[in-house]
């Protein structure tokens, strides 16, 4: 397995909406991410084996000192041999080299280790409010 990660890489909207689809568990659509990431990101890195796209995390920003990882995601048969670790410490390296500093992540209760264990994160009061 050679993985090869890419900052700011060129991926298909295709290609990013069915990993998206798969890892979120939703019908993929016709989003069109490539517009949205330069609208609304920092960058993003991408994740290849052989051509395809099998990981990917958006890196989001305030243009200051605070970036935000979205969308992380890895496909499922890529999933525990590090590919998600090594998307959030390029996303880290590259947010830390253009000024931020700090970076947030929102994630679900079972991604605990990932984030805190794997990723380095530590645990801050944080409040969510649905709109």
């Amino acid at each position: 397995m050679k993985i090869t990660y890419e900052w700011r890489g060129e991926f298909g909207n295709a290609a990013l909406d069915a990993l998206h689809a798969a890892g979120f568990g939703h019908p993929a659509g016709r989003t069109d991410w490539r517009e949205r990431l330069r609208r609304h990101s920092l960058g993003w890195v991408c994740a290849w084996e052989d051509g395809t796209l099998v990981g990917f995390v958006n890196v989001a920003w305030d243009g200051g000192a605070h970036a935000f990882v979205l969308d992380t995601v890895v496909a499922e048969h890529r999933r525990t041999g590090g590919v998600g670790t090594r998307l959030v410490a390029t996303a880290a390296e590259r947010a830390r080299a253009a000024g931020c500093e700090w970076l947030h992540a929102d994630f679900e209760e079972d991604l605990r280790p990932f984030y805190f264990e794997a990723c380095g994160f530590r645990e801050t009061a944080a409040g969510l409010l649905a709109l």
